[in-house]
């Protein structure tokens, strides 16, 4: 049955499926569900779209077979199952949460073995393949192909740290963050191992995309918004009131400071005060959240006063970036 509606999914459960939510809130996008326990809701701001909660791993493979339209995932997973017939576009490779890495990891004991080369040199020594547990069979032999190191993939579905101290595995792959895991294990990153750096897309069905109209607006619309939050997140708006002779002038000195240039430059008004005074001038910038500080002291160098900060929304260009690399991968024309 041809559906009428367009899909996106998103992680159902742990971490990742917290994050995604509170990720498209700050977007803009909240998600409604009629009941908690459903796996299915909307996003109000963009009707027509359903939201379906599933695992990564589904996510991935329900966009490749296009049953869903668009889907947030760890890049992980996306590259390691998306398959080979392109039919995956990533929209949006750096959403800015989910961060991790996958990377080969070796027992604590093997003190000889602390790089790739020298992972290289322990395995021929050994005689045989080695032995690697990993989720991410196909990622992983790629990249010890590419290394020439002899292996053989050891699926594992439960907890891989424990694999080589049992002698299920010689050593791991898999993912890492603090490393914490790694350490309670006895095991350790080869230093050069990493095999993927990994974080939250946004990605879609190339032939919904190609064929679908509706499905473009969509795009648009949340690669807008996505895009003017993540650019907004790390900026903060400042107000201030200064004293000059013109516009011209105060611009001259905000423009000598390291600070306070704001983004394409300065907006200066006229302050209507009622006693008549016109040599009150109204400042506006916007500055990166680590340089509040400094960019208050540029303000009180050159007179200014009566700062005001305040957080930022959204920061919104002529035109998403990534939109347009959208456009130009589908080889369609913007109107």
């Amino acid at each position: 049955m041809e559906r009428l509606d367009l899909r996106i999914s998103i992680p159902s459960k742990g971490r990742l499926s917290e994050d995604t939510i509170n990720f498209l809130s700050a977007c803009g996008f909240d998600i409604h569900k009629t009941n908690p326990r459903q796996y299915e809701g909307t996003i109000p701001a963009i009707p027509g779209l359903t939201v379906l909660f599933q695992r990564p791993t589904d996510i991935v493979i329900s966009l490749r077979d296009g049953s869903v339209d668009f889907g947030i995932t760890g890049l992980d997973v996306l590259e390691e199952f998306q398959g080979y017939n392109g039919d995956i576009l990533v929209l949006h490779e750096a959403l800015g949460y989910g961060k991790c890495s996958l990377n080969l990891a070796v027992p604590e004991s093997w003190q000889d073995v602390s790089t790739v080369s020298e992972l290289k040199i322990y395995a021929e020594k050994l005689g045989r393949p080695l032995k690697i547990a990993t989720k991410f069979a196909s990622l992983t032999s790629k990249f010890l192909k590419q290394q020439q190191i002899a292996h053989t993939i050891v699926s594992a579905e439960g907890t891989l740290e424990i694999a080589p101290a049992i002698g299920y595995a010689d050593m791991i792959s898999d993912l890492v963050s603090s490393g914490q895991t790694l350490k309670d294990n006895r095991l350790k990153k080869i230093e050069d191992g990493c095999i993927l750096k990994s974080q939250s897309v946004l990605a879609a069905n190339l032939k919904t995309l190609a064929n679908d109209p509706n499905a473009l607006l969509v795009a648009r619309q949340l690669l807008e918004f996505i895009e003017a939050y993540i650019r907004a997140e790390n900026n903060v708006s400042i107000y201030a009131n200064i004293r000059g002779d013109s516009t011209d002038l105060i611009a001259t000195r905000i423009f000598e400071q390291q600070t306070i240039g704001g983004l394409n430059g300065p907006t200066i008004s006229n302050v209507i005060r009622k006693d008549g005074d016109k040599s009150w001038y109204a400042l506006h910038i916007i500055v990166h959240r680590n340089e509040i500080f400094n960019a208050i002291k540029d303000l009180r160098s050159i007179g200014g006063s009566g700062v005001v900060v305040t957080p930022v929304t959204y920061i919104f260009e002529e035109e998403p970036p990534r939109y347009k690399a959208m456009l130009k991968k589908l080889k369609i024309k913007e109107n």
